[in-house]
């Protein structure tokens, strides 16, 4: 690590590769000889029109986006698309919900403001610490979608199989995983991400979209902002869009690519999250809070024996130069976030303080 910078695992705003923010840095005061920042120039000129159509011209590389599918930059982060996707999608009126932690939890509270919503699974009985059997999910004949958290950033859990929506249309929230795997965009309608988790800063969400969901009969109450159409027919220029995201994005995006892709980015995850599973499996002191078929490769929640060994350890962390170990304020305990940003030795050196710790306090 360079520059005195923090091991931050912090859940979001998270890490950035450094490199990239080498080459933020470098050209923060003259974008290649613009005579300015990308924070300060029009979203109309020719300039950031190339920096928008670079982005989704790399993402739709990394990710294999079929043509029939948009590329959406939309401000806000996942708050709004709860919204968006209830009001854009819910033609019948009737959407299905997987509840399997804190975020589609909220997801549905808020689709139930526009429409019906049947929870069609859940891991609530177990406080979301697995992902339930979606092999055969009771979903009505005039269901409008199925809806997923595909990564509980909160909870540390994520999917390895799809649910089967019997031909329905999947949605899917991929925050806290965008990119850190590969991932076939033909299984879903809809993949949307808040990009300050994996990606880029805080302040904008990626949505993958199958054209024919974006509809243009919605009801008169649905903002113009917040129809997919909007964006779509603009190409996410229809107002002013947050130009800084987009073009640290655009960078994060090119950074993948020079480092092989989503398969070679899967792989490093696999072995990150695997160095720190092998300790928490093997100690005395610390518990993982997922079951292991489960677990997520980007948020790793775990706990100590009581809450106030758990702030202790937080304590602890802080002082030997770790951040934002401390588990949500909704559930408590530990948690990791080792998104692809967080170098391996950041993992090997949170082992080998926790490790000391547990020798310590035995």
């Amino acid at each position: 690590m360079k520059y005195g910078r923090t091991y931050n695992f912090s859940a979001g705003p998270a890490m950035m590769p450094e490199p990239v923010l080498e080459e933020i840095a470098a050209e923060m005061m003259n974008y290649r000889q613009s005579g300015m920042c990308v924070m300060e120039m029009s979203h109309r000129s020719k300039v950031f029109q190339q920096i928008r159509d670079e982005a989704e011209a790399d993402l739709r590389k990394l990710m294999g986006i079929p043509d029939n599918y948009k590329v959406l930059f939309i401000q806000g982060g996942g708050t709004v698309q709860f919204a968006m996707v209830a009001m854009n999608l819910m033609k019948n009126g009737l959407g299905c919900y997987v509840e399997t932690g804190a975020w589609s939890k909220k997801a549905i509270a808020e689709a139930k403001k526009y429409g019906e919503v049947k929870i069609v699974a859940s891991s609530a009985d177990k406080n979301f610490s697995y992902i339930p059997d979606c092999s055969n999910l009771d979903i009505p004949e005039n269901a409008d979608y199925v809806y997923i958290c595909e990564n509980e950033t909160i909870n540390g859990t994520t999917y390895f199989q799809l649910p089967n929506t019997k031909g329905k249309v999947l949605v899917s929230d991929q925050s806290s995983m965008f990119l850190s795997r590969p991932c076939d965009v033909e299984k879903y309608g809809l993949i949307w991400g808040g990009v300050q988790k994996n990606v880029g800063p805080a302040g904008m969400a990626v949505v993958i979209i199958r054209e024919d969901l974006i509809r243009d009969d919605l009801p008169k109450f649905v903002p113009t902002y917040m129809s997919y159409k909007t964006h779509a027919d603009n190409d996410s220029l229809y107002n002013t869009p947050n130009c800084w995201a987009i073009y640290c994005c655009g960078k994060v995006f090119k950074y993948l690519l020079a480092g092989g892709g989503l398969e070679a980015m899967h792989q490093r995850n696999v072995e990150k999250a695997q160095i720190l599973y092998d300790f928490l499996d093997q100690s005395k002191l610390f518990t993982g809070a997922v079951r292991k078929e489960d677990r997520s490769l980007m948020n790793v929640p775990f706990v100590t024996p009581s809450k106030e060994q758990d702030a202790d350890v937080v304590t602890a962390s802080k002082a030997a130069g770790f951040d934002n170990l401390k588990g949500h304020k909704s559930v408590g305990g530990l948690r990791a976030s080792i998104y692809n940003a967080m170098p391996k030795e950041g993992v090997e050196a949170l082992v080998q303080f926790l490790s000391k710790y547990e020798k310590e306090h035995s």
